[in-house]
């Protein structure tokens, strides 16, 4: 009976202290953007962010995580319809103007994902990620959906970057 009780007190205390480093890892997790870094916010199309309501990016420290870019033009409005090879470009040229504006490039992107309207053609012309990518490629998410913001709209990709101090 005395080892029963000695080996419950044991895994009672070790699951105990693994329970509070959990916690307070996943608290400091939680909360390592928020002391002693701003929040920079970027607005690449100012008007049509505005109408319809986010940021295009947003810098805390050394991370930068950068809304689905879409192909649009200054208003808003979608541009290479139909095109999602021409669309892919678009989005690519939007998400290089973010990312320089912050003075990183996409060998700084840790994360990637691509929602698009045709997989089938997505993945035909996913080839062109090579010219994007030239070190190494992210890890990501590829994504068929029913639908974008816009129906014109057939691909959408966002982003976040790291940059080591």
């Amino acid at each position: 009976m005395k080892y029963k009780t000695l080996y419950f007190l044991i895994t009672a205390a070790f699951l105990f202290t693994s329970c509070a480093s959990k916690d307070n890892q996943v608290e400091e997790r939680n909360t390592r953007h928020t002391e002693n870094e701003t929040h920079e916010y970027f607005l690449l199309r100012p008007e049509a962010e505005k109408n319809y309501g986010y940021s295009h990016a947003v810098r805390i420290g050394d991370e930068l995580i950068i809304s689905g870019a879409v192909s649009m033009d200054d208003s808003g409005s979608p541009t290479a319809i139909g095109n999602l090879e021409q669309q892919m470009k678009n989005c690519y040229e939007d998400l290089n103007k973010v990312l320089t504006h912050y003075g990183y490039s996409f060998d700084d992107v840790v994360v990637e994902n691509i929602f698009t309207t045709n997989m089938a053609e997505f993945l035909k012309q996913s080839g062109y990620r090579n010219t994007i990518y030239k070190k190494n490629f992210p890890t990501g998410t590829w994504l068929e959906v029913k639908g974008l913001a816009l129906p014109e709209f057939m691909i959408e990709i966002e982003l976040e970057a790291h940059k080591s101090k």
